[in-house]
């Protein structure tokens, strides 16, 4: 490989370095640096022993500017590689070549579900009952405490457990997708785990890989490397042989080889990885609107107990213990202290189910996102279409001498036989064989596609002649633009037919050119390039990219193609794939939609487009952006590193199969199966677990609503004083039943989803209002009449069937009974979209309840518990009980009509008609209005992970490197230094650089 190439200027003519003319053709030239002096360690390198002083000292050694020699020399390498056994000596002493990933403790990451404002209220009634229950000669309240300890415990417990699962499986799957690094070992090149790379080894990269480790550049041709994320540089840096390559950084242009100077967390990124990021605290999105529900349960809890303190105390006349009591119901009862676990567990089951389907979600909260997106970008090549490119043998165009045959065949000699690319590998494939594409010829030189030149070159020696011969392929203006000989107006004419002919059907076009070297010299000039043919390149779609544009049409989600390739070829495929051909060039995003059209501005030409093409890095970005500012979900696939930018940027980041490092590391999810399909699985799997969320939400508001209602109007009505442990066992069982919703079954909506919280409180409030009512009224019936006792035959024991007293014990377990059974009963109705019996709940759902609900009836025939205020009653109350509950529940369904008739259809449609007018030219309805905004009260919803991080900081575990900034300067250097020192105390049994 060259290291001493001059670089033909691009066809802009922008190189700052004016290039000889009789060497305009033959040579490159690394252009862009300044040349650094070599300097050598002023130590004395044949021992290579530094010692420990010497490692700061940049006086002596700075692996940064000595000479390759003293390099090779400091780390007992050379540029054959490592051999196997002391590649494995070398990982032991420095340890794998990664960054090991931050642990979350355990402990920690359990308690961390108690750390949101839902669990601090129960954890205030905790301390209630066991601190401020004391007095009236009553010891504390031991029950309620151990029962709301334990249900928190048991809450945390459930969340931890599912959570540490899906995080196991997504860490399985990543671990399968490790990244992968060519290196030299044993004099022999091959591709390894990037994690076993050691200090000393060769490796080799090029264009779209990640740099794997820091090294130093030994050979380099047209190299440019985007080291943006580690040194903030706006633009690609131009490398050439000596200079320092860090770890983590992309190869933009061109490819290299190096020697590895420092791995894993001595490297670079990975001493910067430990700088940043240390205090994460914002707010996901399913925080925030945590943080709206909570707020609307503690307000209604708030609201009641506050009416309880100024009724109870002062009108009542109520005893210290006795209004506690009564609060204390309303703190356990109100609260919905499932629902992060609830959540979090429906996240994590969902993350697993998602993986089933080849889909790693690597941003759990992405989930939620994706059932609400309503606009794919998706990359074209490698996404849409195979990204398997073929010659297209039949429509072969030949200008010279020679065969299709003939000219396929030069074209494959134009091509690399090792480390291909796309269309290297495409042309080889052509000629059948791959062997002949060396056959019967000598190589003498070789250029490889570079981003500038746009084309590949050989000069080579025809054994059979002894000539020497020269080809060149490559994009079509660049190839016509070197074509010297045989070149005429009817030529250029004819070219330019036929390749607009291609681009019309989608064809790629490649041209050819030849031309033969008087004499040996290889690096002579030739007697002109002549344009022999021209090749149709070809990447079919998938065979289900079609079917799956369908179904994300179908599901409301428009798709819209971000391609780099040509306009025409673009629109094409488009046609191919029913997705249109609105098909707009890169250009507009710059100037605008042309005057006098039909798009008023830009924002409308993007809404309207089927896709873009021609496109860079910076137009996706631009297109992801604009389409978020028009209030859209914006989802975006990709597998290049250019792609990484519009990735991050989008709400949900789409890093397909055969994703590059970087993309991976950009996206929120990666799939390991090639084409859409997968997507579509993942947008239907969101939204099945949205809507688990969305039902949980209204169930949970809504017994929030019925418990604080219901035992406030009781106490005010009838000074009725409920016994908090039972409340407690509410709770209990309403978790041990609610959990199943993570796997219940449910159908996805067919259009985005989106939290419009209105409704959710709308219909809360609804539900609760109305199973107060049963509550109430049954109450009031026992209490001021004897109409049961008459009809049924029943009575509390020893009792009388006179009017009960309020605070009987019997009359709590009846209670007790009626509220449990109808709001565990409730989730069926919050479930459905239509009748409840009409969508059947999952097997674990039913099981749950049915347990639940034998679990209450037993308590309630058979619960005499002396420490709280309840009696077991009889078979008859029970079955009154249920009767009573069965002839509440039906009408339930009608409430949820009735609401869907009045209030929410007013709702929608007061939204809809401000989309509107803010937005009268989108065709596609934009549903995330106040959802969307932060809620005043997110801050007391920060991300779980960043309290997780700042608690291990604050009691010492996961202790991060702490550094000086002057440090920070230097200090990949003074990491390989240590790399030197660590061989120097360990030496090679066998020496291999001295």
């Amino acid at each position: 490989m060259s290291t001493n190439i001059e670089k033909e200027p691009g066809p802009q003519g922008d190189s700052p370095i004016e290039p000889q003319p009789e060497k305009r053709k033959r040579e490159y030239k690394d252009f862009g640096h300044d040349e650094t002096k070599q300097t050598h360690a002023n130590v004395d390198m044949s021992t290579i022993e530094l010692k420990a002083e010497d490692l700061y000292d940049k006086e002596k050694v700075d692996l940064e500017t000595i000479s390759l020699d003293d390099v090779f020399k400091l780390l007992q390498c050379d540029d054959a590689g490592l051999t196997d056994a002391e590649a494995s000596r070398r990982l032991e002493l420095f340890g794998p070549n990664k960054l090991e990933s931050e642990e979350q403790n355990a402990f920690l990451q359990f308690l961390s579900f108690m750390w949101n404002p839902l669990s601090w209220v129960m954890e205030a009634a905790a301390l209630v009952a066991i601190a401020l229950s004391n007095g009236e000669h009553r010891p504390p309240d031991w029950q309620d405490f151990v029962g709301i300890v334990f249900l928190l415990l048991v809450n945390s417990s459930i969340g931890f457990y599912e959570e540490r699962n899906a995080g196991n499986a997504v860490k399985a799957l990543m671990d399968s997708l490790a990244p992968k690094a060519k290196v030299k070992r044993d004099g022999k090149w091959s591709e390894v785990e990037s994690s076993i790379l050691v200090p000393g080894d060769m490796i080799s990269f090029k264009i779209g890989d990640i740099v794997p480790a820091d090294c130093r550049l030994t050979e380099a041709i047209n190299v440019s490397i985007d080291q943006a994320a580690l040194t903030g540089e706006s633009l690609p840096q131009s490398k050439k042989v000596t200079d320092q390559c860090f770890s983590g950084s992309t190869c933009k242009q061109g490819e290299a080889e190096g020697v590895v100077i420092s791995t894993g967390s001595n490297t670079f990124f990975g001493r910067a990885a430990s700088l940043v990021g240390q205090d994460d605290d914002t707010t996901g999105h399913l925080q925030k609107i945590l943080a709206q529900i909570g707020s609307f349960c503690l307000v209604c809890i708030g609201i009641f107990v506050i009416a309880e303190i100024v009724v109870l105390y002062p009108a009542f006349k109520y005893t210290y213990r006795r209004g506690l009591d009564n609060i204390l119901v309303l703190l356990i009862g109100g609260i919905p202290i499932a629902m992060p676990t609830v959540l979090s567990v429906t996240l994590a089951v969902g993350a697993q189910q998602l993986a089933k389907h080849k889909a790693i979600v690597t941003r759990i909260t992405a989930i939620e996102e994706l059932a609400g997106v309503t606009i794919l970008c998706s990359d074209k090549t490698g996404t849409l279409t195979t990204n398997k490119l073929t010659i297209d043998r039949g429509t072969i165009r030949t200008y010279g001498p020679f065969s299709a045959d003939d000219v396929v065949l030069l074209a494959a000699y134009a091509s690399r036989t090792e480390n291909q690319d796309a269309i290297d590998t495409s042309v080889v494939a052509a000629i059948g064989d791959p062997t002949r594409a060396r056959a019967g010829i000598k190589l003498l030189d070789f250029k490889p596609f570079n981003p500038v030149d746009k084309r590949t070159e050989i000069t080579y020696l025809e054994e059979s002649t002894g000539k020497l011969k020269r080809v060149t392929k490559g994009m079509t203006g660049i190839i016509i633009e070197l074509c010297t000989r045989n070149k005429t107006d009817e030529l250029e004419n004819r070219l330019e037919a036929d390749v607009e002919e291609y681009a019309t059907r989608g064809l790629r076009a490649l041209a050819v050119a030849y031309e033969e070297l008087d004499g040996d010299d290889p690096e002579s000039e030739g007697n002109g390039f002549e344009l022999i043919g021209l090749l149709a390149i070809f990447d079919p779609p998938r065979e289900d990219t079609k079917q799956t544009i369908d179904d994300a049409l179908a599901l409301g989600v428009k798709v819209k193609m971000v391609t780099g390739d040509q306009l025409a070829i673009a629109k094409e495929t488009g046609r191919r794939l029913g997705l249109g051909d609105h098909m707009y060039p890169a250009k507009v995003l710059k100037d605008g939609p042309a005057p006098g059209g039909k798009h008023a501005n830009l924002d409308e030409m993007i809404m309207d487009a089927d896709g873009f093409a021609g496109v860079f890095p910076e137009h996706k970005y631009e297109i992801v952006k604009r389409l978020q500012a028009l209030g859209h979900l914006c989802a975006m696939t990709g597998d290049g590193a250019n792609d990484a930018p519009a990735l991050s940027r989008a709400n949900v980041g789409i890093a397909v199969e055969g994703a590059t490092d970087a993309a991976r590391g950009a996206a929120d999810i990666v799939l390991t199966e090639p084409g859409l399909s997968t997507i579509v699985h993942a947008i239907r799997g969101s939204r099945i677990i949205f809507q688990r969320m969305r039902n949980y939400s209204i169930y949970a508001c809504a017994v929030t609503i019925r418990i604080v209602v219901s035992f406030a109007i009781l106490a005010f009505a009838y000074r009725l004083n409920f016994p908090p442990f039972m409340i407690l066992i509410i709770a209990l069982l309403n978790d041990g039943t609610i959990m199943t919703l993570s796997v219940d079954r449910v159908l996805p909506s067919n259009t985005p989803d989106s939290w419009d919280l209105t409704e959710i409180f709308a219909f809360a409030i609804a539900y609760g209002i109305y199973l107060t009512a049963s509550t109430v009224s049954l109450v009031a019936i026992i209490i001021q009449t004897t109409f049961f006792q008459d009809k049924f035959g029943v009575n509390f024991g020893d009792e009388s069937s006179n009017p009960v007293d309020p605070n009987s014990p019997h009359l709590h377990m009846v209670i007790y009974l009626q509220v449990a059974i109808i709001s565990q009963a409730l989730i069926f109705v919050t479930r459905s979209h239509g009748f409840f019996f009409m969508e059947r709940p999952s097997t674990a759902l039913l099981c749950a309840f049915a347990v639940a609900q034998l679990i209450s009836s037993i308590i309630a025939g058979f619960g005499n518990w002396g420490f709280t205020n309840i009696s077991a009653i009889s078979g008859g109350w029970i079955g009154i009980v249920w009767v009573w509950n069965i002839i509440w529940f039906f009408p339930l369904d009608l409430i949820k009509f009735a609401m869907k008739a009045t209030v929410i259809k007013s709702l929608r449609e007061r939204r809809l008609a401000a989309i509107a007018a803010a937005a009268p030219h989108h065709d596609i309805p934009v549903t995330r209005t106040q959802s969307r905004a932060a809620s005043i009260h997110e801050s007391l919803y920060s991300n779980r992970v960043s309290f997780i991080k700042r608690a291990a900081r604050k009691v010492g575990f996961g202790q991060k490197i702490s550094m000086k900034p002057e440090e920070l300067q230097r200090f990949s250097s003074i990491q390989a230094h240590r790399t030197g020192a660590t061989l120097a105390r360990n030496p090679s049994r066998t020496a291999t650089g001295a």
